[in-house]
């Protein structure tokens, strides 16, 4: 089983990629970039890195694997075991391998593991058909030596003189002006007067109808002679769903996960019982979790105290 493919997958998807007995790629967003000395315009992208020391199997690579062949989680394993095996082969006899579509490992002068990743794959889905491009200078036209050649055509300055005409104005002109200022100084002087008489009786016909609805409010008494009771009411709120779950083990005999599921409990586990598979087990599982970091330290802490071979099933239950 080859699987390069199933890595890059999962890669568009989340941050870190375990292969278990190997290391995991973590992935990092890169805002987009512009290179000023090549005019050069990069989209954002998912740069990846290599970690050797995460080798642990947080379960996301095989149950993927055995979503997509139809196969059980033991055989993905296995599969990955296998590749895993077959690469450190090709770092021992050739000095490196390549992962298609995700980078090149070799091995130094101190014989440590080197990652290389390839940058022509962008794992970032919201940079989904953007590509880098070159964009050519803007030129800006310097309009200073226009200018120069206009002034250096103009041989003087031509004064123009504006001689207003004179108008004859008839007299009636006149006493219509006079007529004009006079509406104008009446208008200024009544309208604030109207103004404070309009709000005057305004004021006093509020001051009526307040006076009456005072003396309504006075007359009014309201009797309860059989209250009703307070209403308790219970609001059921949307249970959280958890997507990841630490698995205990999957028993042949529904007997068998009842007892390890009683005593998960007694030891203090939030432990759960999940639906018969299709492989005709029935899975136990020590708790499930909102968020893989919190699976990821819980798990942590099982396989140091209780059972070493705890992993991660991610699905929404």
């Amino acid at each position: 089983m080859n699987i390069e493919l199933y890595i890059s997958q999962l890669l568009y998807r989340y941050q870190c990629v375990t292969v278990p007995g190997f290391g995991a790629f973590l992935t990092e967003i890169q805002s987009a970039q512009l290179i000023e000395s090549t005019h050069s315009f990069f989209p954002p992208k998912k740069m990846i890195s290599f970690n050797a020391h995460l080798k642990n199997n947080d379960g996301l690579l095989a149950n993927h694997i055995a979503q997509a062949e139809k196969t059980s989680y033991e055989y993905a394993v296995s599969a990955i075991q296998y590749e895993v095996h077959n690469w450190k082969k090709a770092l021992q006899e050739n000095g490196l391998f390549s992962i298609k579509n995700v980078g090149n490992f070799s091995l130094n002068a101190d014989e440590n593991l080197i990652f290389t990743p390839y940058d022509q794959t962008n794992y970032l889905a919201n940079s989904f058909g953007l590509s880098a491009f070159v964009s050519p200078v803007v030129k800006r036209e310097l309009f200073e030596q226009k200018i120069e050649a206009l002034e250096e055509n103009i041989e003087e300055n031509e004064v123009i003189e504006f001689i207003p005409e004179r108008r004859r104005t008839s007299a009636y002109l006149k006493y219509a002006a006079v007529f004009v200022l006079g509406l104008g100084l009446t208008g200024a002087i009544g309208y604030p007067i109207y103004q404070q008489q309009i709000a005057n009786e305004t004021v006093i016909v509020e001051q009526s109808v307040q006076k009456q609805v005072q003396n309504k409010i006075q007359e009014a008494t309201f009797f309860i002679e059989n209250p009703i009771p307070a209403v308790t009411l219970t609001v059921k709120t949307k249970e959280q769903k958890m997507s990841y779950h630490i698995m205990a083990g999957a028993f042949r005999d529904e007997a068998n996960a009842q007892k390890k599921f009683e005593q998960l409990s007694s030891q203090g586990y939030k432990a759960r019982r999940i639906p018969q598979n299709k492989h005709g087990l029935f899975p136990v599982l020590y708790g499930s979790y909102a968020t893989f970091a919190e699976a990821e330290k819980a798990k942590q802490e099982i396989i140091k105290t209780d059972n070493p071979d705890a992993w991660v099933l991610i699905e929404s239950l």
